[in-house]
């Protein structure tokens, strides 16, 4: 499948984030109940002397979780290590990654809920002793190591956090909730990468850009780096709000931000399923998409924006939903 640019997972292309990604906490823009808690957990672990507690991150993808993690790293002083949770697939990865960390290190792990149980284990006494238990050798001649490891902080990051086992999130101290952003903030957002970037864009049109970026920081930096190029080949590189209409447009990103996945998933729900209620599984079925992909990138900004409602039985479309397809519901 082709990647959409207004999916909040990243994509190849997203590196350039990197550059325009804040330093501080002060610098981070929106999530201000996240950032502030934060920030009073950093002042007092510092103050104390100690590291951080270990932090999960969990919200839909392309939210700032990873922003967070690097912010962490240098408001604490320590450097960071990531890695990601599907990537971990043995004793042997894990334990090479804890033994390079030195004192104050974070360790990122990012879609920590795909890591294998039997890998989480190590884990625990890592994250609550500050000590790996690993068996060398095989059968009768394996045997127990210790080692002892400085302290550090483990920053987990999840799209779904129900996917967690019990024992791994209770040894998260520090849980923090990333919500979708709103239009002001991704506005302020989309300024702040048009300064980093040097390109200009107008008022009006970064208010546009925001309104349809679904909520997401990942997916406004996505869709500004497309419009600088309309503006650039077909007007003065001045982003104003036609040329930012004419690209999305262009793009087929609508005035809520759905672009034609987002509708497959809406008519497939009224057209196939009379709007519901349909299982995930069927629904999935029906439209040739991952069913763990429809729950964790399409439906939270769907739900969100009251087109779509889970209920017992299945999902089901609303009827705010009928009214932006423009399809008249049937009594």
């Amino acid at each position: 499948m082709d990647e959409r640019i207004v999916s909040g997972e990243e994509l190849v292309e997203d590196n350039f984030e990197a550059s325009i990604r804040p330093n501080s906490i002060d610098d981070y823009i929106g999530q201000t109940e996240v950032k502030d808690n934060l920030n009073i957990f950093m002042k007092a672990a510092r103050l104390r002397d100690e590291t951080l507690d270990h932090v999960l991150l969990y919200g839909p993808p392309g939210l700032g979780k990873t922003t967070l993690a690097y912010i962490i790293a240098n408001e604490m002083g320590g450097n960071i290590k990531t890695a990601s949770g599907p990537s971990i697939e043995k004793q042997g990865d894990l334990a090479a990654i804890l033994s390079t960390l030195e004192p104050g290190d974070i360790l990122f792990i990012d879609e920590i809920h795909r890591m294998p149980r039997f890998i989480e284990e190590i884990l625990y006494p890592a994250m609550e002793d500050f000590t790996l238990d690993i068996i060398v050798g095989s059968d009768s001649s394996s045997r127990n190591i210790k080692i002892d490891l400085p302290p550090f902080t483990l920053v987990g990051a999840t799209t779904r956090a129900g996917d967690l086992s019990d024992p791994l999130r209770d040894r998260f101290g520090i849980v923090l909730k990333l919500e979708f952003y709103n239009t002001e903030e991704l506005t302020n957002i989309v300024k702040r990468t048009s300064r980093v970037l040097d390109s200009p864009i107008d008022d009006e049109a970064a208010v546009e850009l925001a309104r349809r970026s679904r909520g997401t920081p990942r997916i406004a930096n996505r869709l500004f780096k497309r419009v600088r190029d309309f503006a650039l080949v077909m007007g003065d590189g001045i982003i104003d709000k036609e040329i930012t209409s004419l690209a999305l447009d262009r793009l087929k990103v609508d005035k809520l931000g759905l672009d034609n996945t987002d509708y497959n998933i809406l008519k497939a729900i009224i057209e196939r399923f009379n709007g519901g209620p349909v299982g995930i599984d069927a629904l999935a079925s029906s439209i040739g998409e991952e069913k763990g992909t429809i729950e964790d990138v399409y439906e939270p900004y769907l739900l969100q924006n009251g087109l779509l409602k889970r209920t017992s039985r299945g999902r089901m479309v609303t009827d705010k939903a009928y009214e932006h397809l423009g399809i008249e519901k049937n009594n």
